[in-house]
């Protein structure tokens, strides 16, 4: 018998209120054995986000030493759902309460400094670790996996690329804690062009600024990063946080072929689609399949947790994310740049 763990959440912005509550109803419905029952508990430092998110189901915390007293940290995970500029201090005060099951809104981290100190600190004795990849958990993402490593039909690998387009103004007006559009939706697909195509090495990256109302944003209009396989597959990854509409959208390029496949754009809509282009044969149907890649992803965390914790590897490979990140900024953007201005990732 599986053991049976509570959770926390910390931080009720989109992430965790928007995201991570819901979610958490479904897996708990699904795999009732791998959750002890009562509420999830809830923590933000923002009383009045505590307040807004009080409901049935959910237990607010008005600090994280009052959740160590009514959880048992040795049986409890915690999601860490705020924004990775505020992230260190949290895990810090989290592993000193006694917390040591941690599973880690992506990115990890938004720049080096923050990095090499959340390595320092997940790496240590007994913490169990998992970083959110939803689409490493996707069914799209298992099916072209499965197209690279059997080499069908479509033959070898030669290029991937990917379009991640929404409107994100709101959010970004607001500032989400998210510093630049390389930490908003490219570390999702990073890790699938390294879980198909292998590491990588930084090739290009260009970042733009919002212009809206009159007002610029630095950085956070849209982002382009190119990447260099060690294995011969070139990568591409274009985001555009001003698009009109909504789209996730792979292109798998292979010697005799086309892979085009589709995640879910919207969280309320959990399908994916894929077609096969197959060079001098026609053309087979759309294929269209349910893909609630968050779901799945919690409860195969919750699975790892109960039976002894995450493989150290995809931790490894989210670092990995990161580390390639922070050399796309500095390609960008150079980070003496942002250390002149005081405006580093965990600079306040």
């Amino acid at each position: 018998m599986p053991e049976m763990l509570h959770t926390m959440v910390v931080g009720l912005g989109r992430a965790g209120a928007g995201l991570h509550l819901p979610v958490l109803a479904k897996a708990r419905e699904r795999q009732p054995r791998w959750f002890a029952p009562g509420p999830v508990a809830a923590f933000d430092r923002d009383a009045a986000a505590r307040a807004r998110h009080t409901a049935e189901g959910v237990h607010t915390v008005a600090s994280l030493a009052q959740a160590r007293r009514v959880l048992d940290p040795g049986r409890t995970v915690v999601h860490v759902c705020t924004p990775p500029v505020a992230r260190v201090e949290l895990i810090e005060e989290l592993l000193e309460l006694g917390f040591r099951r941690l599973l880690v809104e992506m990115p990890l981290a938004s720049g080096p400094r923050d990095l090499a100190r959340l390595l320092e600190l997940l790496r240590g004795p007994d913490v169990q670790v998992a970083v959110v990849a939803p689409w490493l958990a996707s069914t799209l993402t298992d099916r072209l996996t499965v197209l690279v490593r059997e080499r069908s039909a479509l033959g070898a690998l030669r290029q991937i690329s990917v379009v991640q387009s929404k409107p994100r103004f709101r959010r970004s007006l607001a500032g989400s804690g998210h510093p630049t559009a390389f930490d908003v939706e490219i570390p999702h697909a990073m890790g699938v062009l390294l879980r198909l195509a292998g590491d990588a090495d930084v090739a290009g990256a260009i970042c733009t600024d919002l212009d809206v109302n009159g007002r610029r944003l630095p950085r956070l209009g849209g982002a382009t990063l190119r990447l260099a396989h060690h294995g011969g597959v070139r990568g591409v990854i274009r985001s555009d946080l001003t698009s009109p509409v909504r789209e996730r959208r792979i292109t798998l390029r292979f010697d005799q072929g086309t892979a085009i496949g589709h995640y879910p754009a919207e969280a309320s809509d959990h399908y994916a689609q894929l077609r096969l282009l197959v060079r001098d044969v026609p053309p087979e149907p759309r294929a269209v399949f349910r893909d609630d890649a968050l779901t799945e992803f919690v409860l195969r965390a919750y699975a790892d947790f109960a039976s002894g914790g995450p493989g150290a590897a995809a931790f490894e490979e989210q670092a990995r994310v990161v580390g390639l990140l922070g050399e796309a900024k500095e390609l960008a953007f150079p980070l003496e740049a942002w250390e002149m201005r005081g405006e580093l990732a965990g600079v306040s």
